[in-house]
């Protein structure tokens, strides 16, 4: 059996990141300028040992600067990609919770993005690069609005 014909189970966990600075809700978005304009929610793979909370937790923490709490788990996303190197099908699935931030900065971002900021939730849903993300971002901003 080749590789092609094989599927690979994946799974990440991620954060939308709200707060409401006084003129509305705001989301934090995570941007790259190569090899195309990219703005998507953060999110990444599970270390040994941890729970999928605590990747969103960490992950959402490495890639946008924040120290950030969970509020509640918001929904996942499926999608399938061919993997470039291998030519492996991929089948990922990415859980993601609604989160605030406690402290830190978004300029303290890692390197994984070039840019990571604040936006208003409809500008965010305008720049989003996923359509699939943008309609977390909403459920999460309903669920948030309700708390």
């Amino acid at each position: 059996m080749s590789n092609k014909s094989s599927v690979e189970e994946l799974v990440s966990a991620g954060g939308v990141v709200f707060r409401n600075d006084g003129d509305g809700p705001e989301v934090v978005l995570c941007g790259k300028r190569m090899p195309r304009q990219l703005w998507a929610l953060p999110k990444g793979t599970p270390e040994r040992g941890e729970t999928r909370e605590q990747t969103a937790l960490r992950e959402v923490t490495e890639e946008t600067g924040l120290q950030v709490r969970t509020q509640c788990f918001i929904d996942s996303i499926q999608y399938w990609f061919v993997r470039s190197n291998d030519g492996v099908r991929c089948h990922k699935t990415v859980l993601y919770y609604l989160m605030d931030s406690t402290g830190g900065d978004t300029s303290l971002h890692d390197n994984e993005f070039d840019e990571v900021r604040w936006f208003s939730v409809e500008d965010a849903l305008k720049t989003m690069s996923y359509g699939n993300e943008a309609e977390v971002v909403k459920k999460g901003l309903s669920m948030a609005l309700r708390a």
